[in-house]
């Protein structure tokens, strides 16, 4: 059972299954609802299959049919999905009169900051501790996508970029009221306002006097609601103007003007007059005298020359957890957020970057399989000569059934070398009651001397024990190829006096043992160094960028 709590990681459910690693509180079809008879005689459409008609009709013929594969036939009044956009069927763009397709609109850029994914301390220590007290080699992009599933993992830092003459192409604010990021002072005053009004204003109605004069109709938005008023009221059009302005300034003028329309509702005008019998007064909060505000727009200007120097910060870095980074107010960051998470979940190269960096320094190291697949593990391979290093029986029959049974895993291991002693059940005595089933046996002393040294060469890097269970032995590394040999820069010609006779001109010297096609050349540093077979291993110290 799993004790990790959610921002620790556990190596061990990487390589289960899926079925496995599902939830299995979780009520799979508790939404669903089945099928109604209905459903069942329409299948027929969905699947592409005629529909038969048993509702009467001459002959029981089918309806006739719309081009789009509805048996309803076509609609007179043109209706259908509107041209240019998306509609359910999954068709892109609008069809023209000529029976061609509109190509769809390309996406807006994304903004132009830097975005970096880095897993969190607390979690690469759990990691390195579970590398280390298991002492397998795990895939470095598995961990990295491990690392991803879970937004508590990870921190997203956002940063500037600059231009040439160094200027920031895009400025970044942050709220200092709740550490929220935004592009603009606009948008974190806009937000201070909306979310955090309380904070620096009240607001207070007080009665007035009702507008004079008898009002049937009123006229009131058809796009969000709000009354306006009569048209021959005085604060008609102002009111007309600023709605616009706040919400709907991207249409133009007169298009939002005509869906304006007149209400005659006694209910509508009533409550029109209702809000004009109350006049409304913001009163600033933490000043020294009350100063009180008969607008929005004025408590708009209040505050950017009162509070925007203290709430408004700009930064050119600025670190956010992954789930404060998933929860951004601002859209295009946050689009932003959720465009390089999906694209690191395909292919986290930034992440197992990052990992790789972390996990150096704490003293883990790393090597590649078949030169593709990194992998980290407690030590490098290094490959043990038999012949030439003096090791004990134990150790000899270790890796020698190690490399007589590839991908064998420990439990085979331990069980040819050191058999568990044979149990032998005996039935029970007549009228005695079965005992419960035997516990587990421990392992015997010479289990216990087989997974001891098992240990060591595991420790040592000459047994690779990976992520699935199965183990191998660390290979020889491949011979360095010569050297050759570098010739001078100008030679003299030599006369037929100054050769000694017989002499002839030094060849360059040659492999005296030939590198077969598709061998891979070994460098003298990594010569040097131990490997798996054909594996270039990545240097610790430096901690490289990781390929997949």
């Amino acid at each position: 059972m799993n004790t990790l709590p959610d921002n620790e990681l556990d190596l061990d459910k990487l390589f289960l299954p899926a079925w496995v690693k599902a939830d299995p509180s979780a009520k799979r079809y508790e939404n669903f609802k089945g099928e109604s008879p209905r459903d069942d005689r329409d299948r027929g459409d969905r699947r592409g299959g005629p529909r038969r008609d048993f509702g009467g009709g001459s002959g029981g013929g089918q309806r006739p049919r719309s081009p789009q594969g509805d048996s309803r036939g076509p609609r007179r009044d043109g209706g259908g999905a509107p041209r240019g956009g998306n509609d359910r069927r999954g068709n892109f763009g609008g069809q023209r009169r000529d029976g061609r397709f509109d190509k769809p609109a390309a996406p807006p850029p994304l903004v132009e900051v830097n975005l970096t994914l880095t897993p969190n301390d607390n979690g690469v220590d759990s990691l390195a501790r579970q590398i280390k007290t298991t002492g397998r080699a795990y895939p470095l992009f598995d961990i990295a996508r491990l690392v991803l599933q879970k937004d508590d993992r990870y921190s997203v830092t956002f940063s500037v970029k600059k231009n040439a003459e160094g200027k920031s192409v895009q400025p970044l604010f942050v709220c200092a009221l709740d550490d929220t990021l935004w592009l603009s002072e606009d948008e974190v005053v806009s937000y201070a306002l909306g979310k955090h009004f309380n904070t620096f204003y009240t607001a207070e109605r007080t009665a007035t006097e009702p507008p004079k004069g008898t009002y049937t109709f009123v006229g009131q938005c058809g796009l969000s609601g709000a009354i306006l008023g009569p048209p021959n009221y005085h604060d008609y059009q102002t009111r007309l103007h600023k709605l616009h302005t706040e919400k709907f300034s991207r249409m133009p003028f007169d298009e939002f003007k005509s869906r304006v329309r007149i209400v005659k509702d006694e209910a509508v005008v009533k409550k029109w007059i209702d809000d004009l019998s109350w006049k409304t007064e913001f009163v600033c909060l933490n000043l020294p005298e009350p100063l009180r505000l008969q607008s929005r727009d004025e408590v708009e200007k209040h505050f950017r020359a009162t509070h925007k120097e203290t709430i408004v910060k700009p930064v050119e870095s600025h670190t956010l957890t992954g789930v404060a980074a998933r929860a951004l107010r601002s859209p295009q960051l946050l689009r932003l957020v959720r465009e390089r998470w999906e694209d690191q979940r395909h292919f986290p190269l930034q992440i197992a970057t990052v990992l790789s960096q972390q996990f150096a320094s704490r003293g883990l190291q790393f090597f590649k399989v078949n030169k593709t697949v990194t992998h980290v593990a407690i030590a490098r391979p290094s490959f043990l000569d038999l012949a030439t290093t003096p090791v004990s029986e134990s150790i000899r029959r270790i890796v020698e059934y190690i490399n007589g049974h590839s991908k064998c895993s420990r439990r085979q291991l331990i069980e040819s070398l050191a058999p568990s002693p044979t149990v032998i059940a005996v039935a029970p005595a007549e009228g005695v009651a079965e005992k419960t089933p035997a516990q587990p046996v421990a392992p015997t002393d010479e289990q216990n001397a087989v997974i001891a040294d098992l240990h060591w060469l595991i420790h040592q890097g000459h047994v690779i024990e990976f992520a699935n269970g199965t183990l191998d032995t660390a290979k020889k590394p491949l011979p360095k190829p010569p050297k050759p040999e570098k010739k001078p820069a100008a030679v003299q010609p030599e006369t037929s006096a100054e050769k000694p006779a017989g002499q002839t001109q030094p060849a360059t010297e040659q492999s005296t043992e030939p590198v077969s096609e598709g061998t891979p050349i070994v460098t003298a540093a990594e010569s040097e160094t131990s490997m798996l077979a054909n594996e270039e291993p990545t240097p610790v110290e430096s901690a490289p960028a990781a390929t997949e």
